[in-house]
């Protein structure tokens, strides 16, 4: 009844904030960007998926799948299994993957016997896509503010209201709609130009204070991070909320603003610029108005909590747009390596989603934790091909698109 009374509110706030996609559980390590660690983010499209985004395929037609060492991806199959197990389309398949050694042969066997591919295909009806990719970072950081530790990683304000417009409009299922009460009315949430250390809704919602305010801009585009604290422990954060907003690359800006060509505007590049530009950080970082709130999470040893809600394996796990891709799916992704012609042909699972991974053919590819990983997500911007693998008994109707 409350969503149906703030029906036209609704409607007002979708367009002027905008109504971005988010995963049902609070994780979005993908970040906001389309080009999560690439800040030049190409034009997002499409925003539909095809009517039929999965094809039949053969075996034969998975570019590079006799030569994948699929045991490599046995652990992250597993950890999609502790979620599709209980789905009835997944749970004998997931039963059978648990006893299966991880080895190559039986892999294969399995999957052939169990699985039937299915070529994703974009609207218009081509099966090229993007592939970018994205890490997990290592901020420096403290618990108390202090001088060198001044800028703020903060948890979801009390005033951010988060409505779910599925319960109005069954056909944005999936869908969250961000902003605040302005007396009676909603509008939308502030800004990130609006949500200064000083603003009122931030006011005892800082969980960390890190040292390098450009870093701590990467850390949201990222959505989950860890950060080192003084005595050399670690504190993992990861993707809570977000503030309504549509990311603005700032690699873009600079580039329109005639501060860096195209090529120059890697994550190093515009780090770079900002250092030597202290006075305008503050007009390059609100030339985006997103903001991303965080949560404090266990450090397992392993990988950030993707939207399926299982830790991500580094080489192993994408982010995809589950209206097209089933999520927890295994994906074969046919791609080459970052500013390289050479193969990277492999099996994936598609554990990710993020606010601006939209289309069919498309996928971020999660590199791992630390500077080397950020170092290949930051140069990966390539053109990819994707086949789901999906049981014997998946038929188109059933698929995520619906």
């Amino acid at each position: 009844m409350f969503l149906r009374q703030l029906a036209p509110a609704l409607g007002a706030l979708l367009f002027l904030a905008g109504c971005a996609q988010q995963p049902a559980a609070p994780t979005q390590p993908a970040g906001q960007c389309v080009c999560a660690a690439c800040p030049v983010c190409p034009t997002v499209a499409p925003t539909k998926p095809p009517a039929k985004p999965l094809q039949e395929a053969r075996w034969e037609d998975v570019k590079g799948w006799g030569a994948d060492n699929l045991a490599e991806a046995h652990g992250a199959l597993l950890e999609s299994c502790t979620v599709l197990a209980k789905q009835p389309l997944w749970s004998a398949a997931c039963e059978e993957a648990r006893a299966l050694p991880a080895e190559n042969a039986a892999l294969r066997a399995f999957f052939e016997s169990r699985f039937r591919p299915w070529r994703v295909v974009n609207p218009d009806e081509s099966t090229e896509g993007l592939v970018t990719g994205y890490y997990e970072p290592l901020l420096r950081g403290s618990r108390e503010r202090s001088r060198t530790f001044a800028h703020a990683i903060y948890g979801v304000p009390d005033d951010l209201l988060v409505v779910d417009l599925g319960e109005l409009y069954p056909e944005l299922k999936n869908f969250r709609l961000r902003g605040r009460l302005d007396g009676r009315k909603v509008v939308p949430y502030w800004s990130r130009a609006e949500l200064t250390p000083q603003a009122p809704a931030l006011a005892g919602k800082a969980l960390l204070w890190v040292a390098d305010p450009i870093e701590l801009f990467f850390l949201q585009v990222q959505g989950s991070g860890r950060v080192e604290l003084p005595d050399g422990r670690r504190v993992r954060v990861g993707y809570a909320d977000q503030n309504g907003h549509p990311y603005q690359s700032i690699g873009r800006w600079l580039v329109e603003k005639g501060e860096l060509k195209l090529e120059q505007a890697s994550m190093q590049g515009i780090q770079a610029w900002a250092r030597a530009n202290p006075r305008r950080l503050n007009e390059l970082l609100n030339a985006n108005p997103s903001f991303v709130f965080f949560r404090e999470l266990p450090d397992n040893g392993g990988g950030p909590l993707g939207a399926l809600g299982v830790p991500l394996t580094p080489g192993r796990s994408i982010a995809v747009d589950p209206r097209a891709v089933p999520l927890g799916a295994p994906v074969f992704l046919a791609t080459t390596l970052p500013l390289s012609e050479q193969p990277l042909r492999r099996l994936m699972m598609a554990q990710d989603t993020g606010g601006a991974i939209k289309g069919a053919v498309r996928a971020d590819f999660f590199w791992g934790f630390g500077a080397e990983a950020g170092a290949q997500a930051g140069r990966m911007r390539q053109k990819g091909e994707m086949w789901a693998l999906l049981p014997g008994a998946f038929v188109p109707n059933n698929n995520a698109a619906k």
